[in-house]
Protein backbone atom coordinates (compact mmCIF):
# COMPACT_ATOMS: atom_id res chain seq x y z
CA UNK A 1 0.00 0.00 0.00
CA UNK A 2 1.68 3.29 -1.18
CA UNK A 3 1.89 6.05 1.26
CA UNK A 4 -0.40 8.30 -0.83
CA UNK A 5 -3.45 5.95 -1.69
CA UNK A 6 -3.40 4.92 2.41
CA UNK A 7 -3.30 9.15 3.09
CA UNK A 8 -5.97 8.88 1.36
CA UNK A 9 -7.97 6.32 3.41
CA UNK A 10 -6.33 7.30 6.64
CA UNK A 11 -4.85 10.65 6.34
CA UNK A 12 -5.09 13.80 4.40
CA UNK A 13 -3.35 13.82 0.55
CA UNK A 14 -3.31 16.71 -1.90
CA UNK A 15 -4.20 16.47 -5.74
CA UNK A 16 -2.85 18.96 -8.41
CA UNK A 17 -6.26 19.66 -10.32
CA UNK A 18 -5.31 22.60 -11.89
CA UNK A 19 -5.62 20.68 -15.60
CA UNK A 20 -9.24 21.02 -14.86
CA UNK A 21 -11.66 23.76 -16.30
CA UNK A 22 -12.68 26.73 -14.47
CA UNK A 23 -15.13 29.25 -16.19
CA UNK A 24 -16.09 32.48 -14.45
CA UNK A 25 -19.58 33.72 -15.50
CA UNK A 26 -20.81 37.56 -14.47
CA UNK A 27 -23.42 39.98 -15.81
CA UNK A 28 -26.23 40.67 -14.21
CA UNK A 29 -28.28 38.12 -15.91
CA UNK A 30 -25.42 35.31 -14.65
CA UNK A 31 -27.89 33.37 -12.19
CA UNK A 32 -31.23 33.21 -14.92
CA UNK A 33 -28.98 32.33 -17.77
CA UNK A 34 -27.42 29.47 -15.94
CA UNK A 35 -30.61 28.37 -14.56
CA UNK A 36 -31.83 28.13 -18.08
CA UNK A 37 -28.19 26.06 -19.17
CA UNK A 38 -28.54 23.54 -16.14
CA UNK A 39 -30.39 20.79 -14.42
CA UNK A 40 -29.91 22.48 -10.99
CA UNK A 41 -31.91 25.06 -9.31
CA UNK A 42 -29.27 27.98 -9.55
CA UNK A 43 -31.38 30.83 -9.04
CA UNK A 44 -31.70 29.89 -5.60
CA UNK A 45 -28.33 29.89 -4.71
CA UNK A 46 -26.65 32.52 -2.41
CA UNK A 47 -23.16 33.49 -1.82
CA UNK A 48 -21.48 30.57 -0.32
CA UNK A 49 -23.48 28.03 -1.73
CA UNK A 50 -23.26 25.47 -4.66
CA UNK A 51 -24.40 22.52 -6.43
CA UNK A 52 -23.26 19.70 -8.92
CA UNK A 53 -24.99 20.43 -12.44
CA UNK A 54 -25.38 18.66 -15.69
CA UNK A 55 -25.23 20.94 -18.91
CA UNK A 56 -27.46 18.70 -21.57
CA UNK A 57 -28.14 18.79 -25.06
CA UNK A 58 -31.69 19.64 -26.86
CA UNK A 59 -32.04 15.88 -26.89
CA UNK A 60 -31.62 15.82 -23.08
CA UNK A 61 -27.55 13.80 -23.36
CA UNK A 62 -25.19 15.01 -21.30
CA UNK A 63 -22.41 17.30 -22.26
CA UNK A 64 -20.60 18.02 -19.09
CA UNK A 65 -21.17 18.22 -15.59
CA UNK A 66 -19.86 20.50 -13.07
CA UNK A 67 -19.58 21.86 -9.76
CA UNK A 68 -21.02 25.11 -9.88
CA UNK A 69 -20.10 27.86 -6.89
CA UNK A 70 -22.23 30.77 -6.25
CA UNK A 71 -19.60 33.53 -5.57
CA UNK A 72 -20.18 37.33 -4.69
CA UNK A 73 -20.97 39.02 -8.22
CA UNK A 74 -20.09 35.95 -9.95
CA UNK A 75 -20.17 32.24 -10.59
CA UNK A 76 -17.16 29.66 -10.52
CA UNK A 77 -18.09 26.82 -13.31
CA UNK A 78 -15.55 23.62 -12.29
CA UNK A 79 -15.62 20.99 -15.41
CA UNK A 80 -13.55 18.38 -16.36
CA UNK A 81 -10.68 19.15 -18.74
CA UNK A 82 -12.22 17.31 -21.67
CA UNK A 83 -15.13 19.30 -21.39
CA UNK A 84 -13.78 23.10 -20.67
CA UNK A 85 -13.68 24.28 -24.74
CA UNK A 86 -16.89 22.63 -25.21
CA UNK A 87 -19.11 23.97 -22.48
CA UNK A 88 -17.53 27.34 -22.56
CA UNK A 89 -18.87 27.67 -26.62
CA UNK A 90 -21.98 25.67 -25.55
CA UNK A 91 -22.78 28.51 -22.98
CA UNK A 92 -21.23 31.11 -24.96
CA UNK A 93 -23.79 30.35 -28.77
CA UNK A 94 -26.72 30.82 -26.16
CA UNK A 95 -25.68 34.26 -24.76
CA UNK A 96 -27.36 36.72 -27.39
CA UNK A 97 -29.47 39.46 -25.53
CA UNK A 98 -28.29 38.40 -21.92
CA UNK A 99 -25.89 40.54 -19.70
CA UNK A 100 -23.58 37.39 -19.42
CA UNK A 101 -19.74 37.39 -19.58
CA UNK A 102 -17.88 34.26 -19.54
CA UNK A 103 -13.93 34.36 -18.57
CA UNK A 104 -11.58 30.93 -19.28
CA UNK A 105 -9.53 30.82 -15.82
CA UNK A 106 -8.05 27.69 -16.37
CA UNK A 107 -4.49 29.31 -17.34
CA UNK A 108 -5.07 32.13 -14.63
CA UNK A 109 -6.05 29.37 -11.59
CA UNK A 110 -4.88 26.29 -9.77
CA UNK A 111 -6.72 24.15 -7.99
CA UNK A 112 -5.87 21.78 -5.22
CA UNK A 113 -7.62 19.00 -3.83
CA UNK A 114 -7.40 17.98 -0.05
CA UNK A 115 -8.96 14.53 0.64
CA UNK A 116 -8.80 11.87 3.12
CA UNK A 117 -10.76 11.86 6.75
CA UNK A 118 -7.92 14.15 8.07
CA UNK A 119 -8.56 16.67 5.78
CA UNK A 120 -10.63 19.19 7.93
CA UNK A 121 -7.26 18.71 10.10
CA UNK A 122 -4.89 19.54 7.60
CA UNK A 123 -7.26 22.98 6.43
CA UNK A 124 -7.23 23.58 10.99
CA UNK A 125 -3.48 23.50 10.88
CA UNK A 126 -3.47 25.78 7.65
CA UNK A 127 -5.28 28.17 9.06
CA UNK A 128 -7.80 27.92 6.19
CA UNK A 129 -11.77 28.04 6.63
CA UNK A 130 -13.57 24.77 5.95
CA UNK A 131 -16.71 25.58 4.48
CA UNK A 132 -19.78 23.33 5.86
CA UNK A 133 -22.37 21.96 3.18
CA UNK A 134 -21.25 20.32 0.54
CA UNK A 135 -21.00 22.49 -2.89
CA UNK A 136 -20.47 25.41 -0.22
CA UNK A 137 -17.61 28.29 -0.56
CA UNK A 138 -15.34 30.70 1.75
CA UNK A 139 -13.11 32.84 0.73
CA UNK A 140 -9.18 32.59 2.55
CA UNK A 141 -6.69 35.72 1.60
CA UNK A 142 -7.40 35.95 -1.70
CA UNK A 143 -8.10 32.52 -2.27
CA UNK A 144 -11.47 30.05 -2.36
CA UNK A 145 -11.84 27.40 -0.44
CA UNK A 146 -14.76 24.82 -1.44
CA UNK A 147 -16.20 21.78 -0.31
CA UNK A 148 -16.29 19.47 -3.23
CA UNK A 149 -14.25 15.65 -3.34
CA UNK A 150 -12.59 14.24 -6.63
CA UNK A 151 -12.38 10.64 -4.69
CA UNK A 152 -15.25 10.67 -3.10
CA UNK A 153 -13.22 10.80 0.73
CA UNK A 154 -13.89 13.85 2.59
CA UNK A 155 -12.28 16.98 1.35
CA UNK A 156 -12.24 20.68 -0.33
CA UNK A 157 -10.95 22.15 -2.94
CA UNK A 158 -8.61 25.21 -3.01
CA UNK A 159 -8.77 27.71 -5.69
CA UNK A 160 -5.83 30.28 -5.84
CA UNK A 161 -3.60 32.31 -8.10
CA UNK A 162 -1.52 29.84 -10.63
CA UNK A 163 1.69 31.73 -9.26
CA UNK A 164 0.53 30.95 -5.52
CA UNK A 165 0.18 26.84 -6.52
CA UNK A 166 3.67 26.23 -5.16
CA UNK A 167 3.42 28.18 -1.71
CA UNK A 168 0.43 26.48 -1.66
CA UNK A 169 1.95 23.02 -1.55
CA UNK A 170 4.18 24.12 0.80
CA UNK A 171 1.68 25.01 3.16
CA UNK A 172 -0.04 21.73 2.81
CA UNK A 173 2.59 19.44 3.00
CA UNK A 174 3.97 21.25 6.18
CA UNK A 175 0.30 20.58 7.62
CA UNK A 176 0.23 16.91 7.21
CA UNK A 177 -0.67 16.22 4.16
CA UNK A 178 0.86 14.13 1.55
CA UNK A 179 0.67 14.27 -2.55
CA UNK A 180 -1.71 12.08 -4.25
CA UNK A 181 -0.75 10.23 -7.80
CA UNK A 182 -3.21 10.23 -10.11
CA UNK A 183 -3.48 7.13 -10.67
CA UNK A 184 -3.89 6.00 -6.57
CA UNK A 185 -6.73 8.72 -6.87
CA UNK A 186 -8.63 7.53 -9.68
CA UNK A 187 -8.63 3.94 -7.84
CA UNK A 188 -10.18 5.79 -4.37
CA UNK A 189 -12.42 7.37 -6.62
CA UNK A 190 -13.92 3.85 -8.31
CA UNK A 191 -13.83 2.32 -4.72
CA UNK A 192 -16.10 5.16 -3.66
CA UNK A 193 -18.33 4.44 -7.00
CA UNK A 194 -18.03 7.79 -7.89
CA UNK A 195 -18.40 8.47 -11.49
CA UNK A 196 -16.35 10.77 -13.57
CA UNK A 197 -17.38 12.59 -17.32
CA UNK A 198 -15.18 10.57 -19.71
CA UNK A 199 -14.78 7.12 -18.20
CA UNK A 200 -18.35 6.51 -16.69
CA UNK A 201 -20.33 9.31 -18.65
CA UNK A 202 -20.56 10.38 -22.03
CA UNK A 203 -22.32 12.18 -24.60
CA UNK A 204 -24.48 10.11 -25.14
CA UNK A 205 -25.61 9.38 -21.46
CA UNK A 206 -29.15 10.12 -20.52
CA UNK A 207 -28.85 12.51 -16.72
CA UNK A 208 -31.11 9.80 -15.29
CA UNK A 209 -29.09 6.72 -16.51
CA UNK A 210 -26.55 8.48 -14.36
CA UNK A 211 -28.33 7.96 -10.97
CA UNK A 212 -26.54 11.08 -10.02
CA UNK A 213 -30.43 12.77 -8.92
CA UNK A 214 -28.44 15.58 -6.86
CA UNK A 215 -27.53 17.01 -10.10
CA UNK A 216 -31.30 17.13 -10.76
CA UNK A 217 -34.12 19.57 -9.47
CA UNK A 218 -37.35 18.56 -10.95
CA UNK A 219 -39.90 21.35 -10.56
CA UNK A 220 -37.48 24.10 -11.54
CA UNK A 221 -38.99 24.75 -14.74
CA UNK A 222 -37.81 25.13 -18.39
CA UNK A 223 -33.99 24.24 -19.26
CA UNK A 224 -32.17 22.88 -22.16
CA UNK A 225 -32.86 19.44 -22.30
CA UNK A 226 -35.72 19.36 -19.43
CA UNK A 227 -38.28 18.06 -21.80
CA UNK A 228 -36.45 14.60 -22.11
CA UNK A 229 -35.79 14.70 -18.66
CA UNK A 230 -39.25 15.05 -17.30
CA UNK A 231 -40.62 12.53 -20.15
CA UNK A 232 -38.12 10.03 -18.70
CA UNK A 233 -38.96 10.91 -14.74
CA UNK A 234 -43.17 10.53 -16.12
CA UNK A 235 -42.52 7.11 -17.24
CA UNK A 236 -41.40 6.33 -14.33
CA UNK A 237 -37.80 4.22 -15.70
CA UNK A 238 -34.96 4.13 -18.45
CA UNK A 239 -33.93 1.27 -19.98
CA UNK A 240 -29.95 1.00 -18.49
CA UNK A 241 -28.66 2.44 -14.93
CA UNK A 242 -24.64 3.00 -13.66
CA UNK A 243 -24.28 0.68 -11.12
CA UNK A 244 -20.98 -0.09 -9.14
CA UNK A 245 -18.87 -3.60 -9.37
CA UNK A 246 -16.99 -5.77 -7.13
CA UNK A 247 -15.62 -8.63 -9.22
CA UNK A 248 -13.84 -11.19 -7.73
CA UNK A 249 -10.41 -10.92 -9.62
CA UNK A 250 -7.32 -9.22 -9.30
CA UNK A 251 -6.67 -8.10 -13.02
CA UNK A 252 -9.18 -5.59 -13.68
CA UNK A 253 -11.51 -5.82 -17.04
CA UNK A 254 -11.13 -3.06 -19.76
CA UNK A 255 -13.97 -0.76 -20.30
CA UNK A 256 -16.47 -2.22 -22.62
CA UNK A 257 -16.24 -5.71 -20.75
CA UNK A 258 -19.22 -7.82 -21.40
CA UNK A 259 -21.33 -8.56 -18.35
CA UNK A 260 -23.20 -11.18 -18.82
CA UNK A 261 -26.12 -13.00 -16.56
CA UNK A 262 -27.20 -16.70 -17.80
CA UNK A 263 -25.01 -16.06 -20.52
CA UNK A 264 -26.92 -12.99 -21.89
CA UNK A 265 -25.23 -9.48 -22.17
CA UNK A 266 -26.99 -7.21 -19.87
CA UNK A 267 -24.35 -4.19 -19.29
CA UNK A 268 -20.74 -3.22 -20.02
CA UNK A 269 -18.22 -1.82 -17.74
CA UNK A 270 -17.40 1.06 -17.99
CA UNK A 271 -13.92 1.51 -15.16
CA UNK A 272 -12.61 -0.70 -12.76
CA UNK A 273 -9.41 -0.75 -10.81
CA UNK A 274 -7.57 -3.09 -8.02
CA UNK A 275 -8.50 -2.25 -4.97
CA UNK A 276 -5.82 -2.85 -2.37
CA UNK A 277 -8.01 -2.15 0.98
CA UNK A 278 -10.94 -4.12 -0.90
CA UNK A 279 -8.43 -7.50 -2.31
CA UNK A 280 -10.71 -7.24 -5.21
CA UNK A 281 -11.94 -5.30 -8.37
CA UNK A 282 -13.98 -2.47 -7.94
CA UNK A 283 -15.81 -0.50 -10.83
CA UNK A 284 -18.88 0.57 -12.62
CA UNK A 285 -20.79 -0.38 -15.27
CA UNK A 286 -24.31 0.50 -17.10
CA UNK A 287 -26.43 -2.71 -16.47
CA UNK A 288 -29.74 -3.19 -17.56
CA UNK A 289 -32.66 -1.99 -15.28
CA UNK A 290 -34.27 -4.99 -14.32
CA UNK A 291 -30.84 -6.05 -13.56
CA UNK A 292 -29.38 -3.38 -11.46
CA UNK A 293 -30.58 -4.03 -7.87
CA UNK A 294 -27.71 -4.41 -5.50
CA UNK A 295 -25.84 -7.82 -4.75
CA UNK A 296 -27.06 -9.15 -8.17
CA UNK A 297 -24.52 -11.58 -9.59
CA UNK A 298 -23.16 -10.89 -13.11
CA UNK A 299 -20.22 -12.03 -14.77
CA UNK A 300 -17.59 -10.37 -16.65
CA UNK A 301 -14.68 -12.20 -18.46
CA UNK A 302 -15.54 -15.46 -16.24
CA UNK A 303 -15.17 -13.65 -12.58
CA UNK A 304 -18.36 -12.76 -10.23
CA UNK A 305 -19.10 -9.31 -10.52
CA UNK A 306 -21.55 -7.73 -7.85
CA UNK A 307 -23.41 -5.09 -8.39
CA UNK A 308 -23.59 -2.32 -5.75
CA UNK A 309 -24.99 0.99 -4.97
CA UNK A 310 -23.04 3.96 -6.34
CA UNK A 311 -21.70 6.90 -3.94
CA UNK A 312 -24.34 8.55 -2.18
CA UNK A 313 -26.00 11.56 -3.15
CA UNK A 314 -23.72 14.44 -2.43
CA UNK A 315 -26.62 16.72 -1.77
CA UNK A 316 -30.64 15.47 -1.71
CA UNK A 317 -33.09 17.38 -4.36
CA UNK A 318 -35.85 18.70 -4.14
CA UNK A 319 -37.87 15.80 -5.03
CA UNK A 320 -40.95 15.23 -6.67
CA UNK A 321 -42.91 14.01 -3.90
CA UNK A 322 -41.56 17.42 -2.19
CA UNK A 323 -43.02 19.99 -4.08
CA UNK A 324 -46.44 20.02 -3.77
CA UNK A 325 -48.42 21.69 -6.55
CA UNK A 326 -46.53 21.72 -9.69
CA UNK A 327 -44.60 18.26 -9.09
CA UNK A 328 -45.07 17.69 -12.20
CA UNK A 329 -43.04 20.11 -13.49
CA UNK A 330 -43.49 22.75 -16.32
CA UNK A 331 -42.96 21.79 -19.98
CA UNK A 332 -40.56 23.86 -22.49
CA UNK A 333 -42.49 25.30 -24.83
Amino acid sequence: MTLDYQALHEGAAYLDLSHRGKIFVTGEDRARFLHAMTTNHVQQLRPGEGCYAFFLSAQGRILGDANLFCLEGRFLLDVEPETRERLYQHLNRFIIADDVTLEDATEALCAIGLEGPKAQEVMAAMGAPPPEALYSSLPWDGRIVTHVSFTGAPGYRIFALAEEVTELIRQLGAAGAVAADPESARVVRIEHARPRYGEDVFDTTLAMETQQNHALHFSKGCYLGQEIVERVRSRGHVNRVLVGLEIDSMQPPAPGTILTLEGNEVGKITSAAFSRVARKVVGMAYVRAQHAAPETVLMADGSAAITTPLAAPLQVPETVEATGAGRAGRRCR
